[in-house]
């Protein structure tokens, strides 16, 4: 049993006035946890109401449980990681319990070992899966006070950790002022002022002597029942003031005249005390022996110890605390800069620079009275370290700082420059624009001002998604073309990344065509390679025709199987896997995509999951495998939930047309398109009018399928974008009667897919002129479509045109080899779960006087829940309960938890059995 080492603080954290409600929140939170789950909770409230108060009764009545802290501080927050290290530094002792590369990921985070920078959801993984394999042991509770003065990189882990949490017996409860986007829809537990009864029954016992009524009456009123106001503010007045009436408090706001109150009475100290005092404040690490070696640089000497103690401001043990954070902000802050200039100068020299660099170069920072380029080289030192342990914000915040120490106006700029392209890094873009401008006073070479314009255009990527980023790449790219030529082509490549993927909704200067014709203006590579052959076949397809293009692409694809760097083959792996679709290559959209999911996996490159699980999910629908996109779905959506992030949701998109979801179909297409159009994402219209036109093909509403299919085909310039619509609006446009329309499409439709030359290509050209033509010519093009579909791995393009080919064939009245084809369309739409186009298999064959077989089973979901079935399909399809948690951002005991519960519904005991009440979806 764990015995309190402060009894007395043991029994006040037991003792909370006015806390009845708040309190049994909490003990319900500790009875979930020890019952196995787990449970995150966000108690937010103004500085003083007592959310510190209410961690300590979670502590109290915890006993028996692990118990971990971590405690922001404010001057702490650009050292990476401080906080999660905080957290993590007692349970690391079960690192080795976690997969790789989890435990790679924490070890680098926290300087333990060297490694590539780690991918920041992989920390919060590692993070998740630490908690979990220590909660095995025994209950763990994990409480985070001042959430808001964590570092950004142990902010985001925890959020993410806070987000994820089911079934592992982990408590984690987050403190904080306010509400942040991250921590958006978790469990709350908001935190007021006392009652008024309870804040005068507080505020009476803490006084000694007499006190009016007009007096307590305003305490109370004014301080809004605060606690911590109704225990401090009080000691602002003689006993003759409280007593005789005269003495109201000041206005002001209340944490500021808390703030005061410390301050005042840390004031009341003589000058070695207050010094000890302002020397723990400006350290935020808690150590007390570098507190005292500090001390001692100052001539400071232990008597200071007793009178700084006895005010009730600090405790000064094995670590050094502070009665409250507004204690040591108070203490800190009303310190003159020059005082505050001297501590930091002597935390500097006391904090040994082998064993924390960093922390000694943010002293010196503090301490500094003006420029120092020592201590900027300094700090760019600690910046690189940061960044090669993944902490991308601390990494901007020391470089900014730098910057700002830095007098020469070359290496200014250079800082200044570096600091802002870190900064779009770590996506914290508040402070970008103050630093280009900063870097663009200086004198700049000609290669940092395009590398100036290069980070605007990033900024203009990753903040709205088009619209006038590749105007900005395609500026970057003409002004490095004379300095840097590979640098050059690379920015070209984006700028035409950044085109396709604005689409219709690119500004004036950054269409597609526009940046093409600048693209093939680019100096060509010496020993062409992977995205210089991209580069140059993409160009030709707007600038020569699609033709001329072909055999440079096909070249950039063959290359890719060549062995590359991990990190630099997912900078354009899902550029090559989206190139394989628009040049009709299936085989090479299977090996690419393949690749890009199983790369982006391996290396915990979770920021880039999201687009490599759509393109390996689109694949997996043609392929009529909509169980494994469904897992894919999952994923993603999993990727959305731990990041907090509105990622446009495709995989769900492409799965409602596959499955004839109508209402779901018309919930994602009426928000995804507004917000889209917000963003300047003009491709994700075209795929989502695509999605549109599927479905009601597939639902016979012809006339609505050729509106839609004609809005996703309407930007003329890049036909490729998106090479589905076509086909769409031929079958359409045949069956609502307007000619013209289908000819059109067709023909825009023969001049991609004639060059090609697949099966794939071949197949889909054959079928959409097999409904444009008549007798046997019809007939021949509809055999030449199903056997050449037959050799590629697109069952629902097959199964479509053995459909269509039923369908010519009963409008012929050939009645009996109708039936024979609907019937083979109708089995496999069946088996592929792709009910609307099942069911217009079925009328066709009923309508020809056959029968449709009885609707195969479709799974025994109906009584999982999201989780269960995610969980259910993974296990069923042989992925471990590691893989599972790793794909699906949750710990192997959820895993486990749930797989229990699956077995339970379903009334089978092993994995194997799943396969035999699952319909299997053969995931890749």
């Amino acid at each position: 049993m764990r015995l309190p080492a402060d009894l007395s603080r043991w029994r006040r954290a037991a003792e909370l006035v006015g806390r009845r409600a708040e309190c049994s929140l909490l003990d319900r939170l500790i009875a979930t946890v020890r019952s196995g789950s787990s449970q995150a909770l966000l108690v937010h409230g103004e500085p003083g109401v007592g959310k510190t108060a209410l961690l300590e009764y979670l502590a109290v009545q915890a006993l028996g449980y692990r118990l971990v802290r971590s405690n922001g501080v404010q001057s702490e927050m650009e050292l990476p990681f401080a906080g999660l290290h905080q957290l993590c530094a007692p349970l690391l002792e079960r690192l080795d319990d976690l997969p790789e590369p989890q435990a790679g990921a924490l070890r680098t985070a926290f300087g333990l070992a060297s490694g590539p920078p780690p991918d920041r959801f992989l920390i919060g993984l590692a993070t998740l899966s630490l908690l979990s394999v220590t909660a095995e042991d025994q209950p763990l509770l994990c409480l985070v006070d001042d959430y808001q003065w964590l570092d950004g990189a142990s902010a985001q882990a925890i959020a993410f950790v806070a987000r994820r949490l089911d079934a592992e017996s982990v408590g984690l409860v987050v403190a904080t002022r306010s509400l942040s986007e991250e921590l958006e829809g978790l469990p709350e537990l908001q935190v007021s002022g006392l009652a008024v009864a309870d804040a005068a029954a507080l505020l009476d016992s803490e006084l000694t002597g007499p006190v009016d009524a007009a007096i307590r009456d305003q305490l109370v009123a004014e301080t809004r029942g605060n606690p911590l106001a109704l225990l401090e503010l009080p000691r602002e007045f003689t006993p003759a003031q409280l007593a005789g009436g005269f003495g109201l408090p000041a206005a002001g706001p209340l944490s500021g005249r808390i703030e005061e109150s410390f301050a005042r009475r840390a004031a009341a100290l003589d000058e070695s005390a207050r010094q000890l005092l302002l020397v723990a404040a400006a350290d935020p690490s808690g150590d007390s022996a570098l507190v005292w070696r500090a001390a001692t640089t100052l001539g400071i000497d232990s008597s200071a110890a007793s009178p700084a103690v006895e005010t009730g401001l600090l405790e000064l043990g094995a670590r050094v605390r502070f009665r409250h954070p507004l204690a040591r902000s108070g203490i800190y802050r009303s310190a003159t800069l020059r005082q505050r200039q001297q501590v930091h100068d002597a935390l500097a020299q006391a904090t040994d620079p082998g064993i924390d660099p960093d922390r000694r170069a943010w002293h010196q920072a503090h301490a500094a009275v003006g420029p120092d380029e020592h201590i900027a080289a300094e700090l760019e030192q600690s910046a690189g370290r940061a960044r090669a342990r993944g902490g991308l914000p601390a990494a901007a915040a020391f470089l900014l700082r730098a910057a700002t120490l830095t007098l020469d106006p070359a290496h200014r700029a250079t800082r200044a420059l570096a600091a802002a392209e870190t900064h779009v890094q770590a996506g914290s873009y508040a402070d970008v624009h103050d630093l280009l401008t900063m870097a663009e006073a200086g004198p700049l070479t000609d290669h940092q001002r395009a590398h100036t314009d290069l980070i605007r255009a990033h900024l203009a990527f990753v903040t709205n998604r088009g619209n006038d980023a590749p105007s900005l790449f395609l500026r970057a790219a003409k002004h490095l073309q004379p300095i840097d030529p590979q640098l050059s082509r690379t920015t070209y490549l984006d700028a035409l990344s950044a085109a396709i993927f604005a689409g219709r909704l690119a500004t004036p200067g950054g269409d597609v065509v526009a940046v093409a014709q600048s693209a093939g203006t680019a100096p060509p590579a010496a020993e062409p390679r992977v995205p210089d052959l991209l580069l140059t076949g993409t160009a030709a397809r707007f600038n020569d025709g699609y033709a001329a293009s072909l055999p440079t692409l096909r070249e950039a694809l063959r290359q890719v199987d060549e062995s590359k760097p991990a990190e630099e083959e997912l900078r354009w792996l899902w550029l090559a896997s989206t190139t394989a679709l628009r040049i009709w290559d299936d085989e090479r959209w299977d090996v690419l995509s393949a690749r890009h999911l199983e790369l982006a996996r391996h290396v915990g490159a979770l920021g880039e999951l999201p687009l490599a699980l759509t393109t390996r999910a689109y694949l997996m629908l043609f392929q009529g495998r909509l169980d494994a996109a469904e897992a894919m779905a999952d994923e993603e959506q999993a990727i959305k939930e731990s990041a907090g992030t509105a990622l446009a949701p495709y995989i769900a998109l492409g799965l409602a047309a596959f499955r004839g979801g109508e209402d779901r179909m018309a919930e994602l297409h009426g928000t995804m398109v507004p917000g889209m159009t917000q963003r300047g994402e003009g491709v994700g219209i075209t795929f989502a009018e695509w999605a549109k036109a599927l479905l009601c093909n597939s639902l016979r509403r012809y006339s609505d399928a050729l509106r839609a299919a004609q809005r996703a085909a309407e930007y003329l310039p890049d036909p490729g974008a998106l090479i589905w619509p076509l086909v769409e609006l031929v079958e359409a446009a045949v069956r609502s009667e307007d000619h013209a329309a289908a000819v059109d499409a067709y023909d825009r439709l023969v001049d991609m897919t004639a060059v090609c030359g697949t099966d794939w290509a071949l197949g889909l050209q054959a079928r959409c002129q097999a409904l444009l033509s008549k007798n046997d010519v019809a007939e021949n093009l509809f055999r030449e479509s199903i056997e050449r579909l037959a050799r590629t791995m697109l069952r629902v393009d097959l199964a479509r045109a053995h459909l269509l080919y039923g369908e010519w064939l009963r409008r012929e009245r050939r009645h009996t080899q109708a039936r024979e084809q609907l019937r083979t369309a109708h089995t496999l739409f069946e088996a592929m779960g792709l009910t609307a186009f099942a069911e217009r298999a079925a009328h066709e064959l009923r309508a020809a006087g056959g029968a449709a077989g009885k609707r195969a089973d479709a799974g025994r979901y109906d009584d999982l829940t999201a989780q269960e079935a995610q969980i259910a399909r993974m296990a069923r399809d042989g992925l471990s309960n590691p893989e599972i948690a790793g794909r699906l951002f949750i710990s192997p005991h959820t895993v486990q938890y749930h797989l229990r519960k699956v077995y339970a519904k379903l009334g089978v005991t092993s994995r194997k059995q799943l396969e035999l009440v699952l319909r299997p979806s053969h995931d890749a």
